[in-house]
């Protein structure tokens, strides 16, 4: 088994952890997906893979956070810790908004 690019910590964190694999974060079907690189992360506007296979096809990892091995259900907001040293908050109540998706804590390390 290969390792993920990912860690799961506590009840609404991830933590990206591998550089040439970027994150893509689905939370249900109704809310906007999320594209993490090793620069930052932002809202996915391409077009969402079928399957994980096809996703690694694009250099990505597909995590579905309804998923058992993610969180089980949709999260209203989730903390993302990237490569870059900054954790960002991502608030989908606020989807349409500015405030969907802001630095939270810079520099963690």
């Amino acid at each position: 088994m290969t390792e993920k690019p990912f860690l799961v910590s506590g009840r609404n964190t991830l933590i990206h952890k591998i550089r040439k694999l970027d994150l893509l974060i689905l939370n249900g079907d109704d809310n906007p997906p999320i594209i993490v690189t090793y620069k930052g992360i932002k809202r996915y506007e391409g077009k969402v893979p079928e399957n994980k296979r096809d996703a690694k096809m694009m250099d990505m990892e597909l995590v579905d956070l309804t998923a058992g091995e993610v969180f089980s259900d949709e999260k209203t907001l989730l903390f993302v810790q990237t490569l870059n040293g900054k954790e960002y908050k991502i608030d989908y109540s606020k989807a349409d908004t500015s405030m969907f998706i802001k630095i939270h804590q810079d520099s963690f390390f």
